[in-house]
């Protein structure tokens, strides 16, 4: 592992340790590029991503990990902070792009944006980073434990399964997706009625709901002690939980599902602009992408790579990747206060 890389948790080390840091072993200084991104296998990540790009760049790259909500928070209170560069999700990028927190790409100087898949195209239409990763929600369960097989939405709504599942809370990056899913059981487009169907059919489904989660490991515990049979989660961390506990499995239902992007975003106050673009264009090219879906578990947006079945399995990709809905974030931001409000009262009560 290459010891220049500085894995900070949810903070950036002072201005003096990180001028240490980017020093070579002769004394002459490397430019610095910081990188705040999820705190997800970071050997892995430093070692198929960021070593590659330090060595043909001559630069240090130094990280700030934490959930997207947790960082952008952090990044929006203070835009004129030494992070260059962040990996956020849907949801986050779209406010930071309402409030112009974010560079407006010029797509020529990242040449693999041609290459990204039509609807992570439209994501970048108006400037916007680009998506990296997409990730989408199904449903992994004990089918021996539920004493019943889960095909559908519709199924986690039954009796059976009262005090036995777990769902994203409303607050994390698949919130919004499990009420999308709670609207499409109660048959209503979900901005038909500005979410009001689909707090009703949370408000059915609480009885099943023995808790949300806010980190998608904590499921594995929850699996494992028994205290759910089942529960719906980003295909991301289908593998960590299944490893964890082989009598789950993961599917996704045939009417269909809800994604979410992961997009790579430069600060509109960065004085590395060049060289962030060029981390992009290095993030979403096919080379790397092909290395971090194996790697990292990571559904590519870049539409030359090719899977194998094995590597394709648990990610948005092929027939999964055609039934996935987007999800319009901007709508979901303006209305997201008033409905977490109401799904604490009738969840977290």
């Amino acid at each position: 592992m290459n010891k220049k890389l500085q894995l900070l948790g949810v903070s950036l080390l002072s201005t003096a340790v990180l001028a240490a840091c980017g020093s070579d072993e002769s004394g002459e200084g490397k430019q610095e590029l910081v990188i705040s991104t999820f705190g997800l296998s970071e050997d892995v990540m430093q070692e198929d991503i960021f070593a590659p790009f330090e060595e043909e760049h001559n630069v240090d790259i130094v990280v700030e990990t934490g959930t997207s909500s947790e960082r952008y928070t952090k990044f929006a209170s203070n835009n004129n902070s030494s992070i260059d560069i962040l990996d956020i999700s849907q949801s986050n990028a779209a406010k930071g792009v309402e409030e112009g927190l974010f560079e407006t790409l010029d797509a020529t100087k990242v040449p693999n944006m041609d290459n990204l898949i039509s609807s992570a195209k439209e994501l970048s239409a108006d400037g916007s980073g680009p998506a990296y990763t997409v990730n989408s929600i199904g449903i992994i369960y004990d089918e021996e434990a539920a004493g019943m097989k889960i095909e559908e939405w519709s199924d986690l709504w039954d009796p059976a399964l009262e005090g036995k599942i777990s769902v994203p809370d409303i607050s994390t990056t698949f919130g919004p997706a499990m009420l999308h899913v709670a609207s499409d059981y109660k048959g209503v487009d979900i901005k038909e009625d500005d979410g009001a169907a689909a707090l009703e059919g949370i408000q059915e489904l609480a009885p099943n709901i023995v808790k949300t989660y806010s980190k998608s490991s904590d499921l594995v515990n929850m699996f494992n002690s028994g205290e759910i049979v089942a529960a719906v989660v980003g295909d991301f961390a289908v593998p960590i939980i299944s490893e964890s506990n082989t009598a789950v499995q993961y599917m996704v239902p045939e009417s269909g599902t809800y994604g979410n992007f992961n997009t790579v975003n430069v600060n509109a106050n960065t004085e590395n602009k060049e060289l962030a673009y060029a981390f992009i264009d290095w993030r979403i090219s096919q080379e790397l992408q092909e290395v971090t879906a194996e790697s990292l578990n990571e559904a590519p947006t870049n539409e030359n790579v090719e899977l194998s079945e094995a590597v394709a399995a648990n990610k948005t990709y092929g027939d999964i990747a055609e039934r996935t809905q987007p999800i319009d974030y901007t709508y979901v931001n303006a209305h997201l206060e008033d409905w977490i409000n109401e799904w604490n009262r009738t969840i977290n009560q």
